[in-house]
């Protein structure tokens, strides 16, 4: 018997992990039609092909809205299957926009916890490296490992992709004969 769709599943992971794809393919399980809040922002050739590749694959039921700042809004507003493509895209938006990261944090966590349909989130794990050099770079590797935290904490299911796989965060599984 097919597992329930959670109804807030953080996906994390690294550049090229497999999280996009994996995170679609949940939404896709559930019926259509799929929403997907796309935070991208294209200001370079490069970005622009990006954005074109996650595009083609996604066809039929889906419907594409971008919001690469109004994202609580539109999470919100949704009322089906929502994938949000990407978190820490969005935070560099709040920050490039000079904005009230905490503030628009609260927003979107209040819209998630009312979100009428399961909801998906994608964002980039980039606490794993090594401490950036600068103080822009530090500033954004904090507030997105305290925005991954504050939702893992909040999501049913969290999933880190490594190399295409997904491994299930939370919850998590009892070992083979070690007491919970």
């Amino acid at each position: 018997m097919p597992q329930p769709t959670p109804r807030m599943t953080l996906v994390l992971g690294g550049a090229r992990s497999g999280k996009s794809a994996y995170a679609e393919g949940l939404i896709e399980a559930c019926p259509g039609p799929w929403l997907y809040l796309a935070t991208a922002q294209a200001f370079d050739d490069e970005m622009v092909a990006r954005i074109a590749q996650h595009r083609a694959r996604r066809v039929g039921a889906w419907r594409t809205r971008d919001v690469p700042v109004a994202l609580p809004e539109a999470v919100a507003a949704s009322d089906g299957p929502v994938l949000v493509d990407c978190l820490t895209l969005w935070l560099t938006n709040l920050i490039l926009a000079e904005a009230d990261i905490a503030d628009a944090t609260e927003r979107l966590l209040a819209a998630c916890a009312a979100a009428r349909g399961p909801l998906v989130l994608v964002g980039n794990e980039v606490g794993l490296g090594i401490v950036p050099d600068n103080a822009l770079a530090r500033r954004f590797r904090d507030a997105a490992g305290r925005l991954h935290q504050t939702l893992a904490a909040r999501a049913d299911r969290v999933v880190l992709t490594v190399a295409g796989l997904p491994l299930v965060v939370k919850p998590q599984a009892p070992l083979e004969g070690v007491p919970a």
